[in-house]
């Protein structure tokens, strides 16, 4: 707990905080643990409490106090809180963790996704489920191997509660379930007619919100038995750009704080902007814009007679920010400033979804019920990204000659309207080149008056547009026989259909044809048509889909009488198929920039599962589980769960449980047609900056000294899939108290501890290779040093030479590295839960929620040591690379009297130490930070990611039974998201998982309900 420190807490006590946190909250974040959800008192005033299924069991039972650790997030606390989506709810609970997927992560594989990653373990270690039931998987795979459930596609307005179980429930429901289970309950009858309006934007303006809902249900099912109702919603979220938001979140340039200046685009004439900037050079082959030279012809000789320098130039010295001259070193001339950040890059994504959905309910005889359901959902994301670079590695799996990046691709002396033989006298149409300023000059020598070209094409929208279309339908029946025996019978379809479009990647066959022909105006971008930008950048149309349908059955049967109830045996069988179709978007290699990643894959799952519940003593209850699952890929897993819970007395329980797991390799890892290229934000190592003209600092660091290709940038890791893999495992246990000592207040602390082993890790050395290669002398060391990581790690890709030092080891673009089962993980920590309900008078009441998780260890145990992740930003490869926070919490408190209540949130996370165990060889103090400042070899500043506190407040009163009205205003403090310039090149100094509501600022909605 150290981070919670005092100035933290004198943040928290000062200002509107207190009004935070005295007045309400009955939201989900700080939901309760299940035995918090109703007290005794509730239960008496509200009569006796329904059977329920609790998630993590096959039994009915009048109260959640399971064995195993549950939170409980009700519609009515949801509500208060203001959350409005089911991604919200549920990654607001303190044990979702590293890996999770939030909606500001706008450049990941699964770009406009959303996922949880209860206790770290990933996003595939969590099982979603929706009324108890599996769905199918989003067809992309976070980090491009990592399946889940997308939390857009769930609508919200039907949900009824959602249950998080906190502990391995391989046992019950197969695979996955490694970190815990989310089981979204569902609304199952519904009379009437009930809806909700609302709007809101942020205090700037922007983040505009539209939300509706509507419910439409007929017939009692208690005395007609049946029920039937339908429901639509709709809602969307408008875009949040950086420029809008200012520094620090639109810049790489920290300079004016301290930090290094890591935006090339404002003086150095060598990084890409949309003024396009040129410098002589030869080609070899006057068709081909690719066969530019490598070398560049001097224009003089710098202050040491020796040394050449080049001078470039900018075909556009219309600079709307300003111009900048670079007088010393290697490349010398005038460009335009520009801040890419700040001029394209968007913090939050349009977002538009709305959902269809039915249910019918049916009692069929006194013994037997049935149901039908019935959904669609459309999740739509449009994201904005930076423009194209013209120069640019080849696609992932293309020929070396595509790369324009290596040397560089050029503009040519002549141009003529077929793009071919333009420098042969004769060719029909054929002129000397508007584009290339060195044209004129060397009208008779071609070969020598090339124009090796810089350049983004701003004028070309580049991003992508995302349409997430699920349809779900499930039916089932279930009764009971005599007095003792019950069974269900369950059968559910879903389809993930998934569109992706993607703006502004170059097709290189075009975009060369382009510079041949002339006909792409690069002095001046505003004059070119649309036509010739689609046929240069024409939309790219994927679609994808995942699949899948099952079928559950179970009977329970009560055997006898112990002393502290009957003894219940429950046995069940499950077949399920998923099939995945993740269709590569650069099928044809034909793209410059656009990703080939692709998997591929179906299986049939065949299961056979029981439970036993013994409450042995009126005091102590055991359950006991165990779960086979069979893969027709040929391996198959058992898994045990045995847990108690012991309440020597009224006012405190004891519970434990243990429990193994697995999770089943995804088709993106074991697929052998399933392949992916990821990349990861990276820093050349000194050794390599010295040998490209950096200098050492008096600190002891070193500088980029004006060279781009010093700068950091996107090393990719190529990965194929692997159908040896086997299974992870995981063995976990939980240890827990629940103390009630007077019917209004209730507390829950429960340590937990999984360990994961045989992780399925693509490359976990891929970035100790990286460092290696860059500390190489030369480039067939630098082989030999990746090489010598093991077999599947090579070399793939290298950059064109290093324009100013053509002979030093060049960048390493691309390397090889294997899907292999190493490694174990194992965390453990501490969730803490108290629940306060207060009467103060007459129809007056005060509720008081808290829950906090405290990471004390996520360790990975490898070949080369332990590494360490509570803390940190590590495992830094992991989907965000936001880290594992060691502590994050939320308290709730809310104050209801009459018709009105008020409520606040208030939402923590600590500090985040920006090294990454992953990434370096050490992590024990700040030398490892993953940001380097020019002055500060210590890695001392910028060492920690600062704690954040946001708080929400709402408020609700109701006009009469039949209608409402609601106000929100969220981050109501205006707190700032804390810099952190460790975080990837997409998301420029900001965590967007942990921090979103620092970035969009304080926010205004308001609202009606009804119903009649």
């Amino acid at each position: 707990m150290r981070s919670f420190n005092r100035l933290n807490a004198t943040r928290l006590c000062t200002g509107a905080a207190p009004l935070a946190l005295l007045l309400g909250l009955s939201s989900p974040a700080f939901a309760q643990d299940a035995p918090a959800t109703a007290t005794p008192a509730d239960q008496a005033a509200e009569g006796e409490a329904p059977d329920i299924v609790v998630t993590g069991s096959l039994f009915r039972r009048t109260d959640t106090e399971t064995p195993s650790p549950v939170t409980v997030l009700t519609a009515d606390s949801l509500a208060k809180a203001g959350i409005t989506t089911a991604a919200e709810a549920i990654r607001s609970v303190s044990a979702d963790s590293g890996g999770s997927i939030g909606v500001g992560f706008q450049s990941g594989f699964s770009a406009g996704g959303v996922a949880v990653s209860l206790r770290g373990l990933g996003v595939s270690s969590t099982l979603v489920l929706v009324d108890g039931l599996r769905s199918t998987n989003f067809p992309i795979n976070d980090d491009g191997h990592n399946a889940y459930v997308d939390l857009n596609s769930i609508p919200f307005s039907l949900i009824d509660r959602v249950e998080v179980l906190k502990d391995g429930a391989s046992s019950t429901y197969g695979a996955d379930a490694i970190g815990g289970v989310v089981n979204l309950i569902m609304k199952k009858q519904f009379v009437g007619v009930a809806g909700t309006v609302e709007a809101g934007a942020s205090e700037k303006g922007d983040a505009g919100r539209q939300r509706a809902n509507l419910t439409v249900g007929y017939g009692d099912y208690a005395e007609k038995g049946f029920n039937v109702y339908l429901n639509g919603e709709f809602q969307q979220d408008g875009r949040v750009t950086a420029h809008s938001r200012g520094f620090p979140y639109n810049n790489r340039d920290l300079s004016s704080i301290g930090g290094a200046d890591n935006n090339g685009a404002d003086g150095t004439l060598t990084t890409a902007t949309p003024h396009a900037v040129v410098v002589r050079t030869n080609q070899t082959d006057p068709n081909n814009p690719l066969a530019g030279g490598t070398t560049l012809f001097a224009s003089g000789l710098q202050a040491d007679g020796i040394t050449a320098y080049n001078n470039y130039t900018s075909l556009n010295l219309n600079c709307a920010g300003g111009s900048y001259t670079v007088a010393t070193g290697a490349s010398r001339g005038t460009g335009c400033k520009h801040n890419i950040e700040d001029e394209y890059f968007q913090l939050a994504p349009l977002q538009r979804k709305y959902s269809i959905n039915g249910r019918i309910s049916v009692r069929l005889s006194d013994t037997i019920e049935g149901y039908v359901t019935g959904s669609y959902s459309n999740s739509y994301v449009s994201i904005l990204n930076a423009p194209r670079a013209l120069r640019n590695t080849q696609p992932y799996g293309g020929a070396a000659a595509l790369a324009s990046g290596n040397p560089g691709i050029v503009l040519p002396v002549w141009i003529c309207p077929s793009g071919v033989n333009c420098a042969t006298v004769g060719t029909a149409g054929r002129t000397l080149n508007p584009n290339n300023p060195y044209a004129a000059a060397f009208a008779n020598d071609p070969l020598n008056g090339a124009a090796r070209i810089y350049y983004l094409f701003g004028d070309i929208k580049a991003g992508s547009d995302r349409t997430n279309e699920v349809w779900r339908f499930t039916a089932g029946l279930n009764g009971t026989i005599g007095d003792d025996w019950t069974w269900k019978i369950d059968g559910v379809y879903a389809r993930d259909n998934l569109e992706i479009v993607q703006h502004g990647f170059l097709n290189i066959a075009n975009t060369l044809k382009a510079i041949n022909t002339g006909s792409y105006n690069f002095v001046n971008p505003s004059l070119n048509s649309q036509a010739v930008r689609d046929a240069i950048a024409p939309d790219k149309i994927t679609p994808s889909f995942s699949e899948m349908y099952s079928v559950d059955a179970a009977i329970t049967k009560q055997l006898l009488e112990l002393p502290g109830g009957p003894l219940m045996v429950a046995i069940g069988g499950q077949v399920r198929h998923e099939t995945l179709e993740n269709n590569n978007q650069n099928a044809a290699l034909d793209t410059y920039g656009l990703t080939t990643s692709s998997a591929f894959g179906s299986h049939t799952v065949s299961a056979g599962y029981f439970e036993i519940q013994a409450p042995v003593l009126d005091i102590l209850e055991i359950n006991g589980s165990g779960r086979y699952d069979h893969y027709s890929e040929g391996f198959g897993r058992f898994s045990p769960k045995i847990g108690f819970k012991l309440t020597p007395i009224k006012q405190i329980a004891f519970r434990g449980t243990y429990s193994q797991g697995f999770r089943a390799p995804t088709f993106a890892e074991s697929g052998p047609r399933s392949q992916y290229a990821g990349f990861v934000t990276t820093t050349p190592t000194c050794p390599f900056i010295l040998a490209h003209g950096g200098t050492t600092t008096p600190t002891g660091g070193c500088s980029a000294n004006n060279n781009p290709y010093n700068l950091a940038y996107s090393v990719g890791r190529g990965f194929v899939g692997n159908p040896n893999l086997k299974p992870e495992t995981s063995r976990s246990f939980t240890a827990g108290v629940i103390f009630e000592p007077v019917p209004w207040l209730s507390l829950t602390a429960d340590y937990y501890n999984v360990k994961k082993s045989n992780l399925i890790a693509n490359g976990p050395d891929a970035g100790k290779a990286i460092t290696a290669y860059f500390n190489a002398a030369n480039p067939q060391a630098a082989k030999d040093a990746v090489a010598a990581f093991g077999p599947g790690y090579s070399v793939n890709t290298v950059d064109g030479a290093d324009p100013q030092f053509p002979g030093a080891l060049p960048r390493v673009l691309i390397i090889n590295a294997p899907f292999v089962n190493i490694n174990s993980d194992l965390t453990s920590g501490v969730d803490f839960s108290a629940t306060a309900r207060i009467p103060l008078g007459d129809g007056i009441r005060f509720t008081s929620r808290v829950e906090a998780t405290y990471v004390i260890q996520y360790d990975r145990s490898t070949s080369g040591g332990l590494q360490k992740f509570a803390g940190t930003l590590g495992p830094y490869d992991l989907s965000s690379g936001n880290g594992t926070p060691r502590i994050r919490g939320n308290w709730q408190n809310t104050l209801d009297f009459g018709r009105f209540s008020l409520s606040a949130t208030a939402y923590y996370v600590g500090r985040i130490k920006e090294v990454a165990a992953d990434q370096a060889t050490t992590v024990t103090d700040c030398s490892a930070n993953l940001y380097k400042t020019p002055t500060d070899s210590s890695g001392k500043s910028f060492c920690y990611v600062n704690s954040f506190i946001n708080v929400d407040l709402n408020a609700k009163v109701e006009v009469n039974d039949q209608f409402s009205f609601f106000a929100n205003v969220g981050n109501v403090l205006g707190a700032r998201a804390p810099i952190a310039p460790a975080s990837y090149a997409s998301s420029p100094n900001f965590l967007t998982t942990w921090h979103y509501a620092g970035l969009i600022g304080r926010t205004f909605r308001a609202g009606a309900n009804f119903k009649f």
